[in-house]
């Protein structure tokens, strides 16, 4: 036997090991010198080395990642309608914040802090609410009003008003929020009165706020006629609600020259006009009009769906008085106007009886529907605007589901207003997010292009050497559906 090498010289037992491991690796070595390995896949094996390694390298170059898909579409329609005039960062964010994350401003504040490492704490928030001025109202109502003149081919031809309670969670009143009725049923709750006037398509207009226990058919007038003031309307048609009007708003719009289309309530109409109405056959669909004198025109309408809505509501309403009945729990306190406790009488002191016969009387109103006018329009054309209401409806729906304006944790009157403003303008934006989807056949709601878009991520890298940051928005395959959101050109051309 030759030797070939040696590895080393044992003096102790416990060296031989070390010694025997040291021969193994010298073995190795030797059979791949003498038998070297074809290796086949060696350029492709050094190819997937070098792309991990590049891989890595590019991974320790990120410094932020930020979850801000909904913040970059937002930015873009609040620059779109304009808001972009009020150079004011925090502004900005809280009406994105509104629409991303409705919160109360303790949350909102936590909410930029994690999401965006926005330095916008609590305190600055509540400073920001402080110092917010009239004049920003103003400012963001021109701002909303222009856009929605450019949408409308420069004419507002049809004014909607509207109004909403919005209740406190508190227990105490001051000179803003009163007690009163409510519409949503928080009747012990204070509340603010929220009137809203839109345009066609529901494009917010403008807004007012009164106390909570104001005659809501106080309201429309002063900012209807400040609004035709400052925009030098003309030919116009105001449209509301039957719950607004009275003889003495009617006479006023009338005193001002306003156009107007009401909801009529019929059934306090005068005995003669109300047998008229009654002598009328009721065929769906169809309207009969009535000349009350002085342009007055009263238009009443019946359709069968209406007419079984009425009867099932009446029923239902009836099974509750006559439960409560049965179990004795109605006194002289329940005899009022609110709801179906119309239908119930006194007999004698104590007792309380369902009135049947006015029960009966009643349901000869099922179907029918008034709506009263100035206008020389067609009828059904008055019917198409008054159903157009909806959109106002629909405003405080998005308002107070989407957008959370209530309930209210503000206190001072300067941080309600605040909030309220911050309120209009994420809806303004929200109605033009919606109008910019429908325009691109983006076959989605708003709010699930904002929630799918809160799982778009925007990755930041610094490169080591020279420094560059560079930004990328990463869309992945589930985000096709809104990719055009993200595009240059899908901004320019709108």
């Amino acid at each position: 036997m030759n030797e070939l090498a040696t590895i080393g010289i044992a003096k102790e037992p416990e060296d031989l090991d070390s010694l025997i491991s040291k021969a193994r690796e010298w073995i190795e070595r030797e059979q791949e010198r003498r038998h070297p390995r074809l290796d086949l896949f060696g350029e492709d094996r050094k190819g997937c080395e070098t792309e991990l390694l590049n891989a890595e390298q590019m991974l320790s170059c990120i410094t932020n990642i930020s979850i801000n898909g909904a913040d970059l579409i937002l930015d873009r329609v609040f620059d779109s309608v304009g808001f972009n005039r009020i150079e004011d960062p925090v502004f900005r964010q809280l009406v994105k914040a509104q629409l991303a994350y409705p919160a109360s401003k303790a949350a909102t504040a936590e909410y930029l802090k994690n999401h965006f490492d926005e330095d916008v704490s609590l305190s600055k928030i509540y400073r920001y609410l402080d110092k917010l001025s009239d004049s920003q109202h103003e400012i963001v109502q021109d701002i909303s009003v222009l856009h929605t003149r450019q949408v409308l081919n420069g004419r507002i031809g049809v004014l909607f008003y509207d109004v909403t309670t919005l209740y406190f969670e508190a227990d105490y009143e001051d000179e803003l929020r009163k007690t009163g009725f409510s519409k949503e049923g928080r009747h012990r709750n204070p509340q603010i009165i929220l009137g809203l006037l839109v345009s066609v398509g529901g494009y917010p207009l403008a807004y007012c706020i009164h106390e909570g226990n104001k005659y809501e058919g106080h309201t429309m007038l002063p900012v209807v006629t400040e609004f035709v003031r400052k925009y030098k309307l003309e030919d116009f048609i105001v449209v509301a609600d039957s719950g607004l009007m009275n003889s003495d708003n009617i006479a006023d719009l009338e005193a001002n020259g306003y156009k107007y289309i009401i909801g009529a309530k019929i059934k306090n109409e005068s005995k003669r006009i109300q047998e008229w109405i009654l002598s009328q056959p009721k065929v769906d669909k169809q309207m009969v009009e009535y000349d009350k004198g002085g342009s007055r025109r009263l238009l009443v309408g019946y359709t069968d769906d209406r007419a079984r809505k009425d009867a099932h509501n009446r029923e239902k309403g009836i099974q509750r008085l006559e439960k409560a009945y049965q179990r004795d729990t109605l006194t002289k306190d329940n005899i009022n106007k609110r709801g179906y406790n119309k239908f119930l009488k006194m007999e004698g002191d104590i007792k309380v009886t369902i009135n049947y016969d006015k029960l009966e009387a009643d349901a000869k109103w099922d179907g029918l529907k008034g709506y009263l006018t100035n206008t020389n329009i067609p009828t059904g054309e008055v019917y198409a605007a008054y159903h157009n209401l909806w959109h106002v409806e629909r405003a405080f729906r998005i308002s107070k589901s989407k957008i959370e304006i209530r309930p209210m944790f503000h206190f001072t009157h300067r941080r309600i207003k605040a909030h309220v403003c911050i309120c209009f303008v994420a809806l303004k934006v929200y109605k033009e997010l919606e109008r910019l989807l429908k325009l691109s056949n983006v076959n989605m709601s708003v709010d699930k292009v904002l929630a799918l878009a809160q799982t778009i991520v925007t990755i930041q890298m610094t490169l080591p050497k020279n420094k560059q940051v560079i930004n990328r928005t990463m869309l992945m395959k589930r985000h096709q559906r809104i990719a055009q959101l993200f595009s240059e050109e899908f901004w320019v051309t709108r």
